[in-house]
């Protein structure tokens, strides 16, 4: 029985033309970027066009790009870089990725301010109440909310939240990492004054991120180090996965508007096969979301034992983050919903990619309907 993969939210397959980009910087380009010699300049010709592929896409100068080891990374030097430089409070929610909220404790121990704003039906987050959140805080520095829920596919209004920061006199940063390649994510669009994009989300290499800044916009440095990236991220250059990024980047934006629309499609097919098994719910489904994840609750069935039952049928999804995997505890997003904690470990996240078919998906969803009977009569 062959594998349907339906987790393209944690990663995606590489993409032929990317590896065939990557391909000269694994074997005959090897030279530093740092370095002044033909090598390095061959290296540093690369870096810096894949510089301008992404600034492109993001709407930015090159110089206002700067790489990371990923999304992970540019969470952090967004969300601790910024507030390094400013005086004020760090205000976000209790639904974003756990790379802003552990950098938010992190903040919280150091004795600076961090406020959570409210969420509205299904973890929309919308500007009123932002504004509230902003009128009631201290003054706030950074205000830092993602684009679309890594979970659950909430979509943000980042244009309203982003004019709503400004008014305040707040930098707004944006995690758009699982909007890349389905949503527009340049920093006009977003009305955001950073963002943060990971490559392995799009047909990319693991290892790989950015973090792209409004004009004028600098970080103080996580990292002790060289003059790379300006100073604000210092150490080697990882040529073949940056050189990945900018191909993937490029290839991802060009392909937004047909996908986003196949997507959608795939989207409500599974959404509608999925429902008709008694006991499942869409998680999110009051709220705006992006077309690329379906996020099911699954009454009278055990957790783990779901998750456990589906990858033995052949059907790859998740129960929630890939970075919460190998935890036993169920999902902070979820519970920050009002699901209770077996609720949410009942919890599964089908997410769509470019090679998703409807035939895949309407196998996998017979799939799940046959490994929940299968569950439940187990369990009775």
């Amino acid at each position: 029985m062959e594998a349907i993969y339906l987790d393209h939210a944690a990663t995606t397959p590489l993409r032929t033309d990317v590896l065939e980009a990557m391909l000269p910087y694994l074997t005959a380009v090897h030279g530093n970027p740092s370095s002044l010699h033909a090598s390095g300049r061959r290296a540093r010709k690369a870096v810096e066009e894949a510089r301008e592929r992404v600034a492109a896409v993001m709407g930015v100068r090159p110089k206002q790009v700067v790489f990371t080891s990923g999304a992970t990374e540019a969470d952090n030097l967004a969300v601790l870089g910024l507030m390094g430089t400013r005086d004020g409070a760090l205000l976000t929610s209790k639904l974003e990725h756990a790379a802003v909220l552990r950098a938010a404790e992190r903040l919280d121990e150091a004795g600076r301010h961090v406020a959570y704003v409210e969420h509205g039906p299904g973890g929309v987050t919308g500007a009123p109440a932002l504004e509230s959140a902003l009128a009631s805080a201290e003054r706030t520095a950074l205000v830092a909310l993602m684009l679309v829920n890594n979970e659950t596919g909430v979509l943000l209004d980042a244009r309203a939240i982003g004019e709503a920061s400004r008014s305040a006199g707040a930098l707004f940063f944006c995690d758009a990492v699982q909007g890349l390649g389905t949503e527009e994510v340049s920093l006009n669009a977003l009305c955001a004054d950073a963002a943060a994009i990971s490559a392995h989300k799009v047909g990319g290499p693991k290892g790989a991120g950015a973090l792209v800044l409004g004009p004028g916009i600098e970080v103080e440095p996580l990292l002790a180090g060289g003059s790379q990236e300006r100073g604000m991220r210092p150490g080697t250059h990882a040529v073949p996965a940056i050189v990945g990024m900018g191909a993937a980047v490029e290839a991802a934006d060009a392909e937004r508007h047909e996908l986003r629309r196949r997507m959608a499609g795939l989207q409500s097919l599974l959404e509608g096969l999925l429902t008709g098994v008694p006991g499942v719910r869409v998680n999110g489904s009051e709220a705006p979301r992006g077309v690329k994840h379906v996020n099911i609750s699954v009454a009278d069935v055990d957790g783990e034992s779901l998750l456990m039952a589906l990858d033995d049928a052949g059907v790859e999804v998740s129960a929630g983050s890939a970075c919460a995997a190998g935890s036993l505890e169920p999902s902070h997003v979820l519970l920050a919903l009002g699901h209770s904690p077996r609720a949410a470990k009942a919890s599964v996240r089908f997410s769509l990619g470019r090679e998703t078919s409807e035939a895949e998906v309407r196998e996998a969803a017979g799939r799940f309907a046959s490994v929940v009977e299968r569950c439940r009569s187990v369990a009775a």
